[in-house]
């Protein structure tokens, strides 16, 4: 009897369940599929650095350029990508002093400018996100300064604090954030690049080390007391900061959170003791005037971005690029942002259930900082119809293209084969050399089967959305391709061994010896032989060449290239910002890497090139500039130090549900832009996980047929001792 009961109770549950709202799959409680909340995930580990002055990994920019405000941002829609404001008035042009403090006028010629100097007006009223560090009491004192270790029992986020506070954003802020670049105690990757910028900075740096060597390193190094003469408050809403000579590259950097605001109060606030053991400091609970706060921080499983309560709100853009319009990108003209309440991070450790949950609508994107999504599904659709199907049927947004990024295929200039040659007769057959190889690998050939079509073979050192990036076919490489009735077309493979026959290797062996011609590619990878390294050898086996892997570890690696030993090689390079002095510098000749810590891997040196790239990037934009640019391109693909190779794609995948998004590399302050409709997202949640329950029924009939049974058989037994006793 007890048996029949347990199992009409498994049944009424069943029932209960099945009647109710929520689908057994789900991984939260299916009423918040109709919150105003974001839900995305993240697959290696929990941002190791929130603090701006040492954030500089992908995977941390959705938090920092959420959280923090630069004075500057790009526009989100707009390509090439143009500055904008943020909590500045408007973007500055710089006003130029001479060696003597003179001002000089704004069209000087960059060899006499001394200094740069940007000021810079804040908007009024902009206000921090709710943090202890400003909490004050009726007297106007700090709240939690000095904190008591009692009072830190049982909290580890800024949540578990009762006391929160604000107060205005003002010019201060960001000086006190330049000038903790420059601190001992705080690791930044980028205050080298600063100190040779800002006028004072190295010196700066120079003197916090020396005040710091003799303070207790428990004490608050307070940095108000410290200041220099490239980084000051002009005022309360004026920034001021000089920069030597002329480098107007220097208004991209002020888009960066490494330039953004700190408050001396959360410095002050995170450097009492006890802080660190309980996991509090700027890395952990950031603090800014940004459009969201970090609400919830559970190390490698959530976080939580909560819309920040003191945001002014700022207007979505009412223009774009061509196409926007049409594809609904403008819709939102002019509202205020942001439009998510909340956006929530979640770790999936394999990209199988990732994935898995997304295609049930349980992510409304995979990855926010992640452009390989959108690519690889749309690799996916193209191989199986199943897939496009089902991503139809799910309303994928599904959308791909080049972004401002290079690989490229390096020759070492140091090198007596392929690099600059002793004597203008070794240089210029060395050079046929490079043009021969280069027409020989067919790099449209590597971009369909080693990218799966994702991507566009280069003919230059500039990616698009980079200012002097020119498309097909006025960009064209004439010294790889030929243009034939307005098409592109790579040279002939007999135009290729022509070249090679210049060079002094006809049909691949020295025209002296007769020994055949052996280069060398030396790999990071570790491993001498994968489909990539059988590509490029068969490549050059075309002209009769022979290449031989060098692979090692990539320690040893990065030494052959540091002491200029690696003969060939690949490299990539990633935009910092969309100007091309930021790809030119790769082949300026005194960045070059060999003994020394350039960006030039190949070593490349041209005299012509370094004038033109020095008297470049004095310039700024416009037709002037340009020229140079094309002159510059045009004298490196004769050279040919690289063969340009390719420009990935990037892209990004969406729910139907999600409006705004536009895949990007260079805006990384997305997450405001986005608007969801909860509505649909919870229709198709109920849609896309109806559970089968015919299965469970089933076995539910098959235990009530063998409860029923038993108890028959029990019964039967009860009576036949019921009749032996009688």
């Amino acid at each position: 009897m007890q048996l029949i009961l347990r199992v009409l109770l498994v049944a009424q549950l069943v029932w209960l369940t099945a009647c109710g709202p929520q689908a057994v799959n789900s991984p939260y409680p299916t009423q918040h599929a109709k919150e105003n909340v974001l839900y995305t995930a993240f697959t290696q580990r929990s941002p190791k650095y929130l603090d701006p002055a040492s954030s500089y990994s992908s995977d941390e920019t959705p938090f920092t350029y959420s959280i923090y405000e630069p004075v500057y941002g790009y526009e989100y829609l707009k390509r090439p990508y143009q500055l904008t404001t943020r909590t500045a008035t408007e973007v500055v042009q710089p006003y130029y002093l001479d060696k003597d403090g003179r001002r000089l006028p704004d069209d000087a010629s960059g060899e006499l400018i001394a200094q740069s100097v940007y000021e810079i007006t804040l908007k009024p009223g902009v206000l921090f996100q709710p943090h202890p560090a400003f909490a004050q009491d009726s007297t106007n004192n700090y709240h939690y300064y000095p904190i008591q270790e009692q009072e830190l029992k049982g909290k580890y986020s800024l949540m578990d604090f009762e006391k929160m506070g604000t107060r205005e954003l003002t010019a201060h802020d960001y000086v006190y954030g330049l000038r903790r670049l420059a601190s001992p105690r705080v690791v930044s990757p980028i205050y080298a690049f600063f100190a040779d910028h800002i006028v004072g900075m190295k010196a700066y740096g120079e003197q916090l080390r020396q005040i710091d060597s003799t303070k207790d390193k428990k004490q608050w190094l307070d940095l108000r007391e410290f200041g220099f003469e490239g980084v000051e408050a002009v005022d309360d809403y004026t920034l001021r900061i000089r920069v030597l000579g002329k480098y107007p590259q220097f208004s991209y950097w002020l888009a960066m959170t490494f330039t953004a605001p700190i408050p001396w109060e959360a410095d002050r606030f995170y450097h009492q003791p006890m802080m660190a053991e309980h996991d509090l400091s700027l890395n952990t609970w950031p603090v800014g005037t940004g459009p969201y706060m970090l609400t919830e921080s559970i190390r490698n499983r959530r976080h939580v971005l909560t819309r920040n309560p003191h945001f002014r709100g700022e207007p979505y853009p009412c223009e774009g690029e061509p196409g926007d319009k049409e594809a609904g990108l403008l819709a939102d003209c002019g509202k205020l942002t942001p439009f998510i309440d909340s956006v929530v991070f979640q770790l999936e450790k394999e990209s199988v259930p990732l994935l898995g949950k997304f295609l049930q609508g349980y992510y409304d994107i995979p990855q926010v900082e992640r452009g390989d999504y959108g690519v690889a599904m749309t690799v996916a659709a193209e191989d199986s119809p199943a897939k496009a199907a089902l991503y139809k049927e799910r309303g994928l947004d599904l959308r791909t293209l080049a972004e401002s990024q290079l690989f490229y295929f390096g020759f070492n200039w140091l090198d007596p084969v392929v690099g600059a040659g002793d004597t203008p007769e070794q240089a210029e057959k060395n050079r046929y050399l490079r043009q021969a190889i280069s027409i020989a690998f067919d790099w449209e050939q590597f971009v369909t089967i080693f990218q799966n079509d994702q991507g566009q073979v280069a003919h230059g050192p500039l990616p698009p959305g980079v200012r002097g990036y020119r498309a097909l076919p006025e960009g064209y490489n004439p010294y790889v391709y030929e243009l034939h009735e307005g098409n592109v077309q790579r040279r002939s493979l007999e135009q290729a061994q022509a070249l090679l026959a210049k060079a002094g290797y006809p049909d691949g062996r020295d025209h002296q010896t007769g020994a055949p011609l052996i280069l060398y590619f030396d790999s990071a990878g570790g491993m001498g032989s994968s489909a990539m390294l059988d590509w490029m050898r068969r490549q050059l086996q075309q002209l009769g060449v022979q290449l031989e892997i060098r692979a090692t570890d990539y320690n040893r690696f990065q030494e052959k290239m540091q002491r200029g030993v690696a003969q060939m090689f690949m490299w990539g390079w990633v935009a910092d910002y969309p100007d091309a002095e930021n790809f030119l510098f790769l082949l300026y000749g005194p960045h070059a890497r060999a003994n020394g810590d350039g960006e030039n891997a190949s070593n490349y040196q041209n005299p012509h090139y370094d004038a033109l790239f020095e008297k470049m990037r004095y310039l700024d934009e416009g037709p002037e500039k340009d020229a140079l640019i094309a002159e510059m391109m045009a004298i490196v693909q004769k050279d040919a130090p690289w063969m340009f190779g390719y420009i990935p794609n990037s892209g990004g995948v969406y729910q139907q549900w999600v409006s705004n998004a536009k895949p990007t590399q260079m805006v990384r302050n997305t997450l405001q832009y986005l608007r969801l409709d909860t509505q649909l997202r919870a229709q198709k949640q109920a849609l896309w996980n109806q559970p089968v329950w015919w299965p469970l029924w089933v076995l539910i009939g098959v235990i009530g047929v063998i409860a029923l049974l038993a108890w028959r058989a029990v019964r039967a037994r009860e009576q036949q001792t019921i009749r032996g006793e009688s």
